[in-house]
């Protein structure tokens, strides 16, 4: 047998009453399936199916241990013996895998997004409208309590062990720091006492639960905003916890109230590995060398190999990352890393759908969290199908129909598949979507599919080819938004400019503000082959990321480099732009071109384009009429369905399916169009 690529991340973890059989720690993320008592059997598949991947030890997302912890009114929540009993259909499944699952013991404090919350201090969170109750000392006690009866529940309810929330600004963070905790009673004052609630909270659930039960705290080790915890105090908080009955210290990294961004894609690869390393080496010069895991943005067996192989830590912790692929250890020990559906960190399905209410999913894997419902079999009858479009919808559709058995041919007109991920992936920030277009590479030789490259479907070819259907998937056009002058040597459109890489002066106006106009000015204010995103020290500078060592909470006045052009960035709709944007990544985008003083204004009519710049006006009444001085006016004003084959091929008696930007043109809509390729494969006989 071959020695693993990866020695460090397959290597076993000894606990002491158990061993781990790898390094990956699967970490916690609210999906929105613990929030309902129907949802329990699509929580036992989609966790099983992570143990049947083999990783080490699943986290679930988090469960409040009683109302006032509540992350939204009636959220997940195990305070009773009865809650106890439905989860172990849950944690029989995972067992049945081989699999170890700890339950994330998840109380939100002031976060909470509902008028029963509490807290150290009557201080509301920007996050939530409801101001917090503030808690006296026997509502502390009363708290840590629930802590410990949610532990003996996850115990009798088959858990190998819990994971105690310490960081992301939530209930227990909100003691440790003063900026939340203004008390003057025995839980505030000194540090001593503000760090007495996770000890005790550890100490009593160690207690309670006995040595041979997992306990996982997140422990905040870069708070990220002002007045959060200096160095020394996150250090002398670790080394409490773990002398407390700490099993494993995971690291947590940012408040959700911070504004610096930790998972989205434009955050660099293992981009906070550098603290859990810092932090492992301070715990073991105190003599504590209980495990620690390192997190954010590790989304490949080769860079979670080289974080563990440098000391960083004992541990990686994957959460998105094993919603994009449950299989991401069983082939990474196989040598199949290729073929691994690397996470982009798009939060579009997973992060925006938790905060818009809605189950999750996975951009690029939408079985995830619907394992239950989108069920893949394999054909009992070989059918011809024929995919016109090798973009997003038209990868997943061919795919899928090919690998449940069915005859695909996938044409696609340009030399290359991707579609509009091939423009996204030259982004600055977006470099992960190449990582998409690798996986549907893979997958389109492990299925069969016959791809042909650079030829145009015709109608009569795809008429004549005895196909049972055909799919389009051929995307979208841009739409033209008729402003006279549009025609001028000084107008591009967004495809010359990612596509087709024509000169852009250095001065620009951008028409039109959503998800294109937002992506085509951080191409434009960003030197030409350059990210800050490949270079992590730029990126710490840019976002304002510092030494916890120096700088209490690790927050300092951000130093972005200059913009490489003067853009202003222009919308007809009314207020913001950007408002539109990912619900968890739209702050990030708008942050970003402000960083590069971009210009961002709203409610304009476009009046005309000269070779001086884009004339508009303002309002209803076409008032205030200005020039936008510019070298370059560039058109991102919205897309149209590109569907010309739809009426020869039905008029000719073939059925057609219309799916992606085919179906229906909108922005940065890859999400829509994997999961519509997707499920119309899984249905069709």
């Amino acid at each position: 047998m071959n020695a693993t690529p990866y020695p460090h991340l397959l290597a076993p973890l000894d606990l002491g009453f158990t061993t781990l059989p790898n390094r990956v720690l699967m970490g916690s993320m609210h999906t929105g399936l613990e929030d309902g008592r129907k949802n329990f059997p699509a929580m036992a598949a989609y966790f099983a199916e992570r143990a049947r991947g083999g990783v080490g030890l699943i986290v679930t997302g988090g469960f409040a241990p009683n109302i006032e912890g509540w992350a939204k009114p009636f959220a997940g929540t195990l305070a009773t013996s009865a809650a106890a009993r439905r989860h172990q259909e849950v944690t029989r499944a995972v067992h049945a895998e081989g699999g170890k699952i700890a339950l994330q013991i998840l109380h939100t404090g002031r976060y909470g997004y509902q008028p029963l919350c509490v807290a150290p201090s009557r201080i509301r969170s920007p996050i939530s409208p409801f101001t917090p109750r503030e808690l006296s000392a026997r509502g502390v006690e009363r708290q840590i309590r629930a802590f410990v009866r949610c532990a003996k529940l996850a115990r009798e309810a088959g858990y190998d062990g819990v994971e105690v929330m310490g960081s992301e600004g939530y209930f227990i963070n909100q003691f440790l720091v003063t900026h939340t905790n203004q008390r003057s009673d025995a839980w505030g004052g000194p540090y001593e006492n503000r760090m007495r609630l996770p000890v005790e909270i550890v100490s009593r659930v160690r207690e309670a639960v006995g040595p041979d039960f997992v306990i996982v705290y997140r422990l905040s080790m870069l708070d990220l905003i002002p007045d959060g915890s200096s160095w020394d105090e996150a250090v002398q908080l670790g080394v409490a916890v773990a002398k407390a009955g700490a099993t494993i210290l995971n690291t947590g990294i940012g408040w959700h109230e911070a504004r610096i961004p930790t998972i989205a894609t434009s955050v660099p690869r293992g981009a906070f590995t550098w603290v859990t390393r810092k932090m492992r080496q301070a715990l073991h010069a105190a003599g504590v060398t209980t495990p620690l895991v390192t997190s954010n943005r590790i989304n490949t067996p080769e860079v979670a190999e080289q974080v563990l192989a440098e000391g960083c830590a004992d541990m990686v912790s994957l959460a998105r990352p094993l919603l994009a692929d449950p299989d991401f250890v069983a082939k990474a020990r196989e040598g199949r890393a290729q073929d691994i559906n690397t996470c982009i960190a798009c939060n579009q399905a997973c992060l925006d759908h938790t905060f818009a209410n809605k189950l999750s999913s996975c951009l690029v894997n939408p079985r995830a969290c619907h394992e239950t419902s989108l069920v893949i079999r394999p054909v009992a009858k070989q059918r011809r199908y024929a995919v016109v479009g090798a973009g997003p919808a038209g990868l997943a559709a061919a795919t899928t129909l090919a690998g449940r058995g069915h005859a695909v041919d996938l044409f696609e007109a340009g030399e290359r598949i991707g579609g509009q991920f091939n423009m996204a992936m030259r982004i600055p920030g977006k470099e992960e979507f190449a990582e998409t277009l690798r996986y549907f590479g893979r997958r389109i030789e492990a299925t069969g599919v016959h791809l042909h490259l650079g030829r145009r479907a015709d109608a009569p070819t795809l008429a004549s080819g005895a196909y049972d259907a055909v799919i389009l998937a051929t995307g979208v056009t841009p739409r033209d938004p008729k402003i006279p002058g549009s025609e001028g040597a000084n107008v591009l459109s967004y495809l010359d400019v990612l596509q087709h890489g024509r000169p852009v002066g250095e001065r620009v106006a951008i028409v039109g503000a959503g998800g294109i106009g937002f992506d085509v000015a951080e191409f434009l204010v960003t030197p030409s082959g350059h990210s800050p995103t490949l270079n992590l020290h730029e990126w710490l500078a840019e976002w304002g990321v510092a030494d916890p060592a120096t700088v209490r909470g690790g927050v300092v006045r951000p130093q972005p480099a200059p913009p490489a052009r003067r853009v202003t960035l222009l919308q007809r709709k009314a207020g913001k732009p950007g408002k539109g944007l990912g619900k968890t990544t739209g702050w990030i985008h708008r942050a970003a071109l402000q960083m590069k003083q971009v210009e961002m204004i709203g409610g304009v009519n476009y009046e005309r384009i000269t070779p001086q710049g884009l004339f508009v006006t303002y309002g209803e009444k076409r008032e205030d009429g200005q020039l936008i001085e510019c070298d370059t006016v560039v058109l991102c004003a919205g897309q149209e369905p590109l569907r010309e084959l739809q009426a020869p091929l039905q008029a000719a008696g073939v059925g057609v399916h219309l799916i992606g930007g085919a179906d229906e043109a909108a922005e940065l809509d890859a999400k829509r169009a994997i999961d519509q390729g997707t499920r119309l494969a899984a249905r069709l006989g």
